[in-house]
């Protein structure tokens, strides 16, 4: 057994014999294995509040997990939110899952209200009858919604009856594949990949916008596979024409079958995935405490389900019910700001990865254009998304001193990436899709 993630995935599966799914899922799922060297094994978790609650509350668990699957002691290095780049450079890109396959992910567990009823029909009737009224399916709304909730469960409605070739990706992920594979001369199996698919699942296909050989690539591996009669789902932040750096002639064959957007949740629809994912995890909810996670949770279905999960969690930590609404209150609290608040490091990490850089090249002095550039949105990002002061956002770069970017360097940074946006509007699409990422790493 040489792999990390085999080796995370045996020890999870020991602990499961003596912890809950819920306590695996809820403080487990976001970490990844790194490597296995030198007796220890080194695990990445991006949230430093779980890393610290793993440490305090299940250190036991893991070292007995370790000690049973390599027969004596094995050590064990979790790293935080800061402490996985100098791990990078050992590997050719960094730690993935295993799968990108979501089993829970499904049609019986997806809530139906006002906001996506419609999206919800329409992604069936695909599944059911792929190619046949709604090619390609288009669905579009704001990033926690419920869209790569719908392409799953296509996917697992699909694979059920029948066995078709299904390829499911991301828009960025397209374009790495096909960077890589120009890179080390494999565009045949590239194309075998994609061109060869019965169904194609695309989530963010607005990360394809402004980048012309990809674009190029997806037009013709769109049109191979339509006039195949293979069915083509397609999921975006924006409608095909609000994609603004997207190719005409992909705006018209997005728009050729159906398009369906899915709102933010009302409160009705709110409660009912509220009180499902509390039946799911078996916690009773009072109805006072399902209200107040409603109330506090709007506009993103991820941060309702998050917050029933978290409150499940503790509730089995502390081995009491959440039947107090001021402890749930405080429980939502603490997880608004520790687990959805990003921070400086994953935008600085993100917005690297948009411009195919690094955190250090963002975080250092260099002068190219992309650098220059990828690391005045970063400043913009953060002063946008958190709550620190421009000193404290200095601090997070090395400046012309290597201790840090002065106060009105900064500023001057956030001003110029605030006048870009005013002079080229369509630069709000690049913002966007690095906050977009941003969202879907908290």
């Amino acid at each position: 057994m040489t792999s990390a993630q085999d080796v995370w995935g045996r020890i999870l599966e020991i602990m499961s014999d003596k912890l809950t799914s819920t306590a695996i899922d809820t403080w487990f799922s976001d970490t990844t294995a790194v490597e296995v060297e030198g007796g220890r094994l080194v695990v990445y978790c991006p949230s430093n509040f779980k890393k610290e609650v793993i440490e305090t509350r299940f250190s036991q668990h893991l070292q007995e997990a370790l000690f049973e699957l390599f027969s004596g002691e094995f050590g064990l290095l979790i790293l935080g939110e800061r402490e996985l780049e100098p791990y990078l450079g050992k590997q050719e890109q960094s730690p993935q899952p295993a799968s990108d396959e979501r089993m829970d992910l499904t049609f019986d567990r997806f809530v139906v209200g006002s906001n996506n009823k419609f999206a919800h029909a329409a992604a069936k009737a695909v599944a059911e009858k792929p190619a046949v009224a709604y090619n390609p399916l288009f669905i579009y709304g704001n990033s926690g919604l419920g869209k790569t909730h719908l392409l799953h469960a296509i996917r697992h409605a699909v694979k059920q009856p029948t066995d078709l070739n299904i390829v499911y990706t991301k828009g960025d992920q397209f374009t790495n594949e096909l960077i890589s594979s120009i890179q080390a001369g494999k565009m045949e199996e590239f194309r075998g990949k994609y061109r060869s698919a019965q169904f194609l699942l695309m989530d963010d296909v607005q990360f394809i916008a402004g980048k012309e050989s990809t674009q190029e690539e997806f037009f013709h591996t769109f049109n191979t596979l339509y006039e195949s009669g293979c069915q083509i789902v397609l999921t975006s932040d924006r409608p095909p024409r609000d994609i603004l750096r997207l190719e005409d002639r992909l705006q018209s064959r997005f728009e050729w079958g159906l398009i369906a957007d899915v709102g933010p949740p009302d409160y009705e629809t709110r409660m009912a995935i509220i009180r499902n994912k509390a039946l799911q995890l078996g916690l009773t909810l009072p109805d006072d405490i399902a209200h107040t996670i409603a109330e506090h949770f709007k506009s993103n279905i991820r941060q309702l389900e998050g917050s029933v999960k978290m409150l499940t969690a503790y509730g089995e930590l502390l081995g009491a019910e959440i039947d107090n609404k001021e402890v749930a209150l405080r429980t939502i609290e603490d997880m608004l700001h520790k687990e959805f608040l990003p921070t400086p490091e994953v935008i600085i990490q993100e917005t690297a990865r948009f411009y195919r850089l690094t955190a250090d090249d963002i975080r250092g002095n260099g002068r190219t254009r992309d650098t220059a550039l990828a690391r005045q949105v970063s400043m913009y990002l953060i002063r946008k998304l958190t709550d620190l002061s421009l000193i404290n956002i200095g601090k997070e770069y090395k400046g012309k001193s290597g201790s840090g970017m002065d106060h009105s360097s900064v500023l001057n940074s956030i001003q110029k990436i605030e006048a870009y946006i005013e002079e080229k509007p369509e630069f709000k699409d690049t913002i966007r899709d690095i906050q977009n990422n941003i969202t879907e790493r908290n």
